[in-house]
């Protein structure tokens, strides 16, 4: 019993912490506009369920703490649906109802009567808020504690891989990849795992002259601590890991280090969705919210191990956390941009619509799309959910378990 409290602790409770803190701050860029546009909003809830904690402010604005730390919202009065964008009818009950209650001048305040390109901004400032929130994360980790940078200098090239193929030598340095400068190892890494059956051309520094190398990883199953078993290209290279040069920013330098690291975490992003939709990976990589909780745990359990003094161990929990957090609201901003009708990319295409045909969405289209959209995201989470119970093994474990 006290070995599940404390695998529950390690692996759901960080997890849930961080998730929560990285809705609010989505549900808070939605907030901040909607304010600054004087939208009348009824609720601000963090968490789900009863609430714990509630307070109403001036503005008639209910404060909520639920007791499930499973996220947040924003609700707006006027919400007729489950996707926000009620049709022309909607409106003008919508409408009807609020002349009959507050009179002409409130109708202005309801988000539903707002311009369209406020309503869009409104809808976009809860992916913006959590981009901003990463580069915010990165700007403060690159100023406060720094970053290692390690050339991606070749310690040794497997025989027979690619790599040998092409001709790297041990002692190369590697400078760049398909004309892009490689500033660390891990940029060799990352480009060659998402690469697998794809040419890259390498510049590599040798005897101080640059020569270019093509290779093309080949794909290879691995074990990784903390993404489980997955299917990565790789080159055949074993690069140095020792040589490390510590570099810490100024404050300007370190808001650009934290656009460039969100910019590039998205564009791997697009990246893999682009070669799982092209055929070229399997999707083995991508994780739901079980393989993130796995993840969150095996990044505590690498905090706690790193220094067993209790005031390193506080602070590397802390900037592990603080890291997670940064990664996680990326991925929660890229993906509530996706034009599915039920997250705000959705919503934002119902707008486009709108501001080319001046009129809503007609029923039936939001409906469809709505269901659409909801089948989509189950597949995608069953999709997830299967790929982390695989990493688990759990199919082996029961699997012994009847055999």
């Amino acid at each position: 019993m006290l070995n599940i409290l404390g695998q529950i602790l390690i692996y759901v409770v960080p997890f849930l912490l961080v998730l929560t803190f990285i809705v609010t701050i989505h549900e808070l860029g939605h907030f901040l506009i909607a304010r600054a546009f004087n939208v009348k909003i009824d609720r601000f809830a963090i968490g789900f369920g009863r609430a714990l904690l509630s307070r109403t402010d001036k503005h008639g604005t209910e404060w909520r703490l639920g007791w499930m730390p499973l996220g947040g919202y924003v609700k707006f009065s006027g919400d007729l649906d489950a996707s926000s964008v009620p049709d022309e009818a909607g409106l003008a009950e919508l409408r009807r109802r609020v002349l009959a209650e507050n009179g002409p001048a409130a109708v202005r305040d309801y988000f539903h009567f707002k311009p369209v390109w406020q309503r869009a901004l409104i809808t976009a400032g809860g992916p913006v808020a959590n981009f901003i929130l990463a580069i915010v994360i990165f700007t403060l980790l690159f100023s406060l504690l720094g970053v290692d940078l390690r050339p991606a200098r070749v310690a040794a090239v497997d025989a027979g891989s690619p790599a040998a193929i092409a001709g790297f030598q041990a002692g190369d340095v590697i400078t760049g990849i398909n004309g892009k400068p490689v500033r660390d190892v891990s940029d060799v890494i990352t480009r060659a795992s998402l690469s697998a059956g794809t040419a890259l051309a390498f510049t590599v520094e040798r005897a101080g002259a640059p020569i270019e190398l093509v290779a093309t990883p080949e794909r290879k199953m691995v074990d990784d601590p903390i993404a489980g078993r997955v299917g990565v290209g790789r080159i055949g290279l074993g690069l140095v890991r020792t040589e490390a040069r510590h570099v810490r920013y100024n404050v300007f330098q370190a808001v650009g280090e934290g656009v460039r690291q969100t910019g590039e975490i998205l564009g791997t992003t697009l990246t893999y969705l682009g070669r799982i939709f092209t055929g070229r990976e399997s999707g083995d990589q991508l994780s739901g919210p079980l393989g993130i909780a796995k993840a969150s745990g095996a990044l505590t359990n690498a905090a706690v191990a790193a220094n067993p003094d209790p005031g390193a161990m506080s602070l590397n929990l802390l900037f592990t956390f603080i890291s997670l957090a940064a990664t996680l609201s990326i991925g929660i901003g890229f993906m509530n941009l996706l034009p599915i009708p039920v997250l705000d990319g959705g919503h934002l295409v119902f707008y486009a619509y709108e501001a080319v045909a001046k009129k809503p969405v007609a029923a039936k289209v939001q409906e469809a799309g709505y269901r659409v959209g909801l089948a989509l995201l189950a597949g995608l989470m069953l999709f997830a959910t299967w790929n982390d119970l695989q990493k688990l093994n759990l199919f082996k474990f029961l699997g012994g378990l009847v055999s």
